[in-house]
């Protein structure tokens, strides 16, 4: 007989934790990898403080949130990457499915950009991805990037600190849940992240993780990118 696997690995606790809409709410919100209050956690739920206060005890202690105190104020974020990955993973399987109900509205602006963990994603994303690509600085294989020496000289100018790569020219890749092509993650798509930021061409909404670019933003990537679309 077949070993029963979730003796070892109890995959249906989690999934039924983060399938509980007001937790997968505030995980989702959870998912730029920033630490926010239970009072703010429970709004994007529509729950009360106390009800969030329980779910996200469920959460502390099932290991999917870490609290992080700072006097008398306690925030919750993600207790890793990889729970940010699992998100993502659930969204893109969710994304195929027929819709259960209206559409969200925030979900053309998640679509337009978002941050994912620690990482940009969303058509913005994929954008990044494509044009590198296109200028023969990238190559795909499965869900590894690997940067050709074209690559690593272009975004050696664009700013970013080529040293890891010039070792290991490798990192990770997601594909998009909304838009179904790879986006770069693992820490190449980190130091875009970073860069970007630095270079205030993307502004992020102070209420969800949706990510847009600044009027900055639209002339640096056409100028260094290539062929960027107005919107």
């Amino acid at each position: 007989m077949a070993p029963n696997m979730t003796q070892d690995v109890d995959i249906a606790r989690v999934a039924a934790l983060v399938g509980e809409p007001a937790r997968a709410a505030m995980l989702l919100a959870l998912g730029d990898g920033r630490a926010l209050p239970a009072g703010e956690l429970a709004a994007c739920a529509g729950i009360s403080a106390a009800t969030a206060s329980e779910h996200l005890r469920l959460l502390r202690e099932s290991g999917l949130l870490s609290m992080l105190r700072q006097g008398r104020h306690h925030y919750h974020r993600l207790a890793s990457p990889q729970v940010g990955a699992l998100l993502e993973s659930l969204m893109l399987v969710a994304a195929q499915q027929p819709p259960s109900g209206p559409a969200s509205r925030v979900a053309p602006r998640l679509q337009a950009g978002r941050t994912c963990y620690s990482h940009l994603a969303g058509r913005l994303g994929v954008g990044l991805c494509d044009a590198l690509i296109r200028r023969d600085c990238l190559r795909i294989d499965e869900d590894v990037a690997r940067l050709t020496p074209q690559g690593l000289a272009f975004l050696g100018e664009f700013g970013l600190d080529m040293r890891t790569w010039e070792r290991n020219p490798t990192s990770k890749t997601c594909i998009d849940w909304s838009e179904r092509r790879h986006h770069l993650s693992g820490p190449l798509g980190v130091a875009l992240l970073r860069r970007l930021e630095q270079l205030s061409w993307i502004r992020q909404d102070l209420d969800s993780r949706a990510v847009s670019l600044t009027p900055a933003g639209h002339r640096g990537l056409r100028q260094r990118f290539g062929n960027w679309p107005e919107d």
